[in-house]
């Protein structure tokens, strides 16, 4: 069964049961030890994209926004036994053409990673899904607040859901991820790893 580590902030890494090492958004926290396989990136700010952080496998893969977006048409990956599907991410901070979210399957589970975003169109679609798990940016200055993330949360209708991005400048905010209450919330610090 995969593993999830939150490293803080919007970063965190996944490792599948047979050892592929996925980085999600790299740049806060520990954890950058493992080399590579596979590192998403949602958008260009710097604070979702050090792709050096970390050593790099042979043949790592970098997705970012350029290879998930392509002239309006969101794309699907699959790389090895890890599939991944670009879905939209966009508000006042973040535009469309220039951000994504991202849908992961690893070990028979969906992982939503959401990126910075607000509520969009497409999350009402999501549920049809039946996501395992779902991170979900909780800041309300970059992204939606705890209770537009809570009415996210039951759009997509994901079993567990992680809020994430909690604070600009801060690994961890413990009263914002109070401040968001939705079905199935688990609520990670830096550093712990669970089971998917």
């Amino acid at each position: 069964m995969a593993t999830l580590l939150y490293q803080g902030h919007g970063s965190c890494r996944i490792v599948t049961d047979s050892g592929t090492v996925i980085y999600l958004d790299p740049y806060a926290g520990e954890g950058y030890d493992l080399p590579a396989n596979i590192i998403f990136v949602t958008h260009q700010h710097h604070d979702h994209n050090e792709t050096d952080k970390m050593p790099h496998a042979p043949g790592c893969v970098i997705i970012t926004e350029q290879e998930a977006l392509k002239g309006g048409r969101y794309n699907d990956f699959v790389i090895g036994a890890v599939r991944a599907k670009a879905v939209a991410a966009y508000n006042k901070n973040h535009h469309p053409d220039s951000s994504v979210g991202y849908i992961l399957t690893v070990d028979g589970k969906t992982v939503y990673f959401a990126g910075d975003t607000s509520e969009t169109d497409q999350m009402p679609t999501l549920a049809s899904i039946k996501l395992d798990w779902a991170l979900l940016p909780i800041d309300g200055v970059y992204n939606m607040g705890p209770e537009e993330a809570a009415r996210c949360a039951e759009l997509i209708g994901a079993a567990h859901v992680i809020p994430v991005h909690m604070k600009p400048g801060a690994l961890f905010d413990a009263s914002m991820a109070e401040a968001f209450q939705a079905p199935g919330r688990v609520i990670l610090q830096p550093g712990e790893e669970i089971q998917l």
